[in-house]
């Protein structure tokens, strides 16, 4: 795998993205466009059961068979493996994260025996509580120093901590009928409006990093949850944005459309609407462009104890508003990182992947619902 330097990297894609600008948006809108039908094939039978349409907050965003997050089956209650989650790529291995609906009031339990059976450590909420009209996501954690059982997983919220635009919580779990204490964070960032992007990339590069930082002490064995509304528009786009970092960082060339094509192989629908996929790429330019990275973006995230007054243009409930040489090199464990996996090679569920382009790419239409 051929690797460049940052500069070479920044220029290369700032070029793509002025390419892709031209004439009113144009690439843009052809390569969104041409990542529409991906995906459709896949079956989703498990979450079209009769049994299962209450546990999903939308109706037609449903998880594909090949790569939904089963939970341990309970005793004497048919179906109960299924919640509405999907394993998703992220640039190790097809199981980097599962990214799922926010949880509904009866499907809080099954969340928290997701987190429990996953070993999961960190949670990304990319949603406000409310939207303008209507419930995005159920609370469905404690308030700081509160407790709550949630089936047999007992979760207390140890402490609350906040930058600009986003929450922190350290989260302890307990599991009736099992020895140990497990802690969970959960990154709440609620300034991403629905229907929308947020006002300029620079918070949200913030909070992305932030993350990625913290998911270095993570192993890849323990995936993260990512989620918004339906865990599809925002949260695809989050992810996409994450995966594309690590590949820069390694000195790979960005590719957005191999990794959009990617999630959507994996969960309906990844970033969701033609401002998304825009938006990734302008957050992916401003977070290469490293001159850009002024004290907002580097000491966003300074945290300090929860206070009651709420974090500067965020509201938890509702939505505010060196250089290298540019030769070529080897880097031994860039292998590790996956942009697409080629049509010819792509298999449900296949946990073989490549950075290599397809050869060929699919082109569609296709027909979306609102943004969630």
């Amino acid at each position: 795998i051929r690797t460049y330097s940052r500069g070479h990297i920044v220029q290369k894609f700032r070029e793509h993205c002025q390419s892709l600008t031209a004439d009113k948006k144009a690439g843009y809108q052809r390569e969104f466009e041409e990542l529409s039908y991906t995906g459709q094939d896949f079956p989703c039978r498990a979450g079209d059961l009769s049994a299962n349409k209450e546990k999903n907050r939308y109706p037609r965003i449903l998880p594909y068979d090949h790569c939904r997050v089963k939970l341990c089956p309970l005793m004497s209650q048919p179906h109960s493996d299924y919640i509405n989650a999907s394993y998703v790529p992220g640039g190790y291995t097809s199981h980097d994260f599962i990214c799922t609906q926010a949880p509904l009031p009866s499907t809080m339990d099954d969340f928290w025996r997701m987190v429990w059976e996953q070993n999961v450590q960190v949670i990304v909420m990319v949603t406000a509580l409310k939207g303008s009209s209507k419930v995005m996501c159920n609370q469905y954690w404690p308030p700081e120093r509160g407790m709550g059982c949630y089936g047999a997983v007992q979760v207390t919220s140890m402490s609350c901590h906040y930058g600009p635009d986003c929450y922190v919580t350290t989260i302890h779990l307990r599991h009736r009928g099992q020895s140990g204490e497990r802690h969970v964070t959960h990154y709440h960032y609620p300034d991403w409006p629905d229907q929308g992007v947020p006002k300029d990339p620079s918070s949200l590069c913030a909070f992305a990093e932030r993350v990625r930082k913290h998911l270095e002490d993570v192993s890849p064995a323990r995936p993260t949850v990512v989620h918004c509304s339906a865990g599809v528009g925002r949260s695809g786009t989050f992810v996409a944005l994450l995966w594309l970092m690590r590949l820069c960082l390694r000195g790979i060339p960005p590719d957005v459309y191999l990794t959009v094509r990617d999630l959507r192989r994996h969960r309906v629908l990844m970033v969701q609407n033609l401002g998304q996929y825009i938006f990734v790429h302008q957050c992916l330019l401003h977070w290469l462009d490293r001159d850009k990275l002024g004290p907002s973006t580097h000491n966003a995230f300074r945290l300090q104890p929860q206070q009651p007054e709420r974090p500067k243009h965020s509201r938890r409930h509702g939505v505010s508003r060196g250089r290298q040489p540019d030769r070529p090199h080897q880097d031994p464990e860039a292998t590790r990182l996956s942009l697409g996996s080629s049509l010819q090679t792509f298999l449900p569920g296949k946990l073989l992947r490549r950075i290599l382009p397809a050869s060929s790419t699919p082109s569609s239409h296709a027909s979306r619902d609102t943004e969630l």
